[in-house]
């Protein structure tokens, strides 16, 4: 009797052995599909500035970013220089060029500000300005500035001096705004969400862009909107301007 009862609780050890292990297994592989499709569509995105450093920008012409650009509390801080001599400009740009993307990042600018993201920016010496290659998205104090006067065109979220947004969904001076830029050539699509809501929609191929760019102040310039491939551009305007959360999704 003993002895079948040692068995009994033998074969109960072992059962149990051998099922646990298997239990775990299965737990281990649900735990990792679900960590899967967490990271899955954030590993789509490379970080082009992860609050701590300036690595993957330049300013525009230079080989570095001047002491004018800080980095305070996770954003990069323009305080452009009261000194300016003419002609000077501290207009950051990536180091990479970018054709098709899906551009993200926050803003907040001073009050009575004025500043843009660019995309497309060729660095041609004969052109002191990002400008002057890159199309802009507008940076903008509607409030304030004067440009905001102008036209939608020219106001917060445009697509600078070509079209307005649908409406003003800007913070005010002081908060962040959260702006997604795409840009994609292979379907001829472009459009601009500010603060979750879709507010400029454009063509970015021919002969729809260059029909575009030909209604605006921007139709003699040689230079301007020409090139698909191009470096990211973050404007200095004479103004104090910060950007945070900046990454990018390629297409």
């Amino acid at each position: 009797m003993k002895q079948l009862i040692m068995t009994a609780l033998l074969a109960t050890l072992i059962f149990g052995c051998k099922g646990k292990p298997e239990n775990n297994k299965e737990e281990m592989e649900v735990e990792k599909t679900a960590d899967a499709k967490m990271t899955a569509p954030e590993a789509e995105w490379t970080v082009l500035f992860d609050g701590t450093s300036f690595d993957g920008w330049k300013e525009y012409l230079k080989d570095g970013v001047s002491d004018h650009w800080k980095l305070e509390d996770g954003a990069m801080v323009l305080y452009p220089p009261k000194d300016r001599k003419k002609g000077e400009a501290y207009n950051l740009v990536t180091t990479k060029d970018y054709t098709d993307f899906e551009l993200s990042l926050d803003w907040r600018i001073s009050e009575a500000g004025n500043s843009g993201v660019f995309w497309g920016v060729m660095e041609i010496p004969s052109l002191p300005e990002a400008y002057q290659t890159g199309p802009e998205i507008q940076v903008l104090d509607n409030e304030k500035h004067p440009d905001a006067k102008v036209g939608t065109t020219h106001q917060a979220g445009s697509l600078y001096d070509m079209i307005g947004p649908s409406k003003d969904v800007t913070k005010p001076v002081g908060e962040w705004n959260t702006m997604v830029i795409l840009v994609n050539h292979k379907n001829n699509q472009g459009s601009i969400t500010l603060n979750g809501e879709e507010i400029v929609t454009f063509p970015t191929n021919d002969p729809e862009w260059s029909a575009m760019v030909a209604k605006s102040k921007f139709a003699d310039w040689a230079h301007f909107g020409k090139h698909p491939t191009g470096k990211i551009g973050l404007q200095d305007h004479g103004n104090m301007v910060s950007f945070r959360n900046i990454k990018i999704k390629e297409l």
